[in-house]
């Protein structure tokens, strides 16, 4: 693999990482290329200035593209790395270890060399830490990774890394270019992969149309509660009341792998679901963890469920308008029959008062008298 790493731009097949600054005090720029996706060495190029790293042809295997190691606690390795100076002039670099994490842009980096290590940049060493390399020559650096004997058992990532250092007074600038190797370091011991889903969460959005179905976000942290390197298949869903009405996500890119206690945020979309007013969403991961070998093995499904609101508002407004127009409309009619039958009853009163007043006066009009 040849990555070329530059200044202004970089394009790199395993991973760049550029940080640049412009304060007077420290002004820096880092360039990061790390070997250990498809074979052949890393480049690094800079107008005169360019290098390459490689893994040193020994008893681990003659074509590697990274380091792979498994080493019981107090153990160590010994190993070398290859530096090859193809530029014109005398090529002075720093060497050093450094440990792995994972980006927000789901991308390995190391740590910068005044970053704290505790796992592999803590415990490889290369000797010598400085090597001067002639133009057109190369160099094999010795390393050696010692564990300590309390370290807990699981996998680590880091890097051996070649740094050099250079002022650019054009730009006012310093450059820090690092090129390296991937170490992948297990340490024997029970191995406890575990991926667990957490802060699971499902919004609704529905749409005007009444009878439309509508969209829903399901977001989650994937979190690597174990001691393995580990990477995911994951699958979503989204039901009503009962179960009902269930919609899957369909298909979701992996997560990038995780080492032992970092976590990944996820946001699923969830498309054409029925607003049942009550909805479930389910994620499920199988844990997927890779051996020495490439090998890749599926782990027992992890599963989480929380629930939500899926209101359709729009038919919500609709029945609750049909149903004032229905209670108005009874109310009406009431007092319509009300008024009426208060109508009837004051005739019917009067009637009867009449009649009674008519039969007090008699015939004639006069008063009714007894003989």
């Amino acid at each position: 693999m040849l990555t070329p790493v530059t200044r202004r731009k970089t394009g790199v097949t395993a991973l760049v990482r550029t940080v640049a600054r412009r304060a007077a005090a420290l002004p820096l720029l880092m360039a990061l290329a790390i070997a250990g996706v498809g074979a052949g060495p890393a480049q690094a190029a800079d107008g005169d200035v360019t290098w390459t790293v490689r893994t040193a042809a020994n008893g681990y295997g003659d074509d590697r593209s990274s380091y792979s190691y498994t080493v019981n606690p107090g153990g160590q390795v010994k190993d070398a790395m290859i530096v090859a100076n193809r530029g014109k002039s005398p090529l002075e670099l720093t060497v050093y270890a450094a440990d792995g994490f994972t980006t927000d842009t789901g991308q390995l980096d190391l740590l910068t060399e005044n970053k704290k290590s505790v796992g592999i940049g803590a415990w490889a060493h290369a000797a010598p830490a400085n090597v001067v390399i002639k133009p057109g020559k190369s160099a094999e650096v010795p390393f050696t990774v010692g564990v300590p004997g309390n370290a807990t058992p699981g996998d680590y990532v880091g890097g051996i890394l070649t740094s050099l250092k250079q002022a650019d007074e054009a730009e006012g600038i310093n450059v820090d270019r690092r090129l390296g190797i991937r170490v992948a370091l297990r340490v024997s011991g029970e191995l406890k992969p575990k991926l667990a889903v957490e802060d699971l969460q499902v919004d609704y959005a529905g749409s005007a149309n009444p009878f439309a179905k509508g969209d829903a976000t399901v977001t989650y942290t994937i979190h690597n509660t174990g001691n393995a390197l580990l990477s995911a298949r994951q699958s979503v869903s989204v039901s009503g009341p009962f179960g009902w009405l269930r919609t899957e996500a369909g298909d979701i890119a992996p997560p990038p792998e995780l080492l032992p206690g970092e976590s990944w945020r996820m946001k699923v979309p969830v498309h054409d679901v029925a607003p049942g007013v009550s909805l479930a969403a389910t994620a499920t991961l199988t844990p997927l963890i890779t051996d020495a070998s490439g090998s890749t093995t599926s782990l027992k499904p992890v599963e989480a469920t929380a629930h939500g609101w899926a209101v359709p508002w729009t038919l919500l407004v609709l029945i609750v308008v049909l149903l004032a127009a229905v209670i108005g409309t009874y109310v009406l009619t009431r007092r319509a029959r009300a008024r009426r039958k208060a109508r009837e009853d004051a005739r019917v009163q009067n009637a009867v008062e009449q009649a009674l007043r008519d039969k007090e006066q008699g015939p004639g009009g006069r008063p009714d008298t007894e003989s």
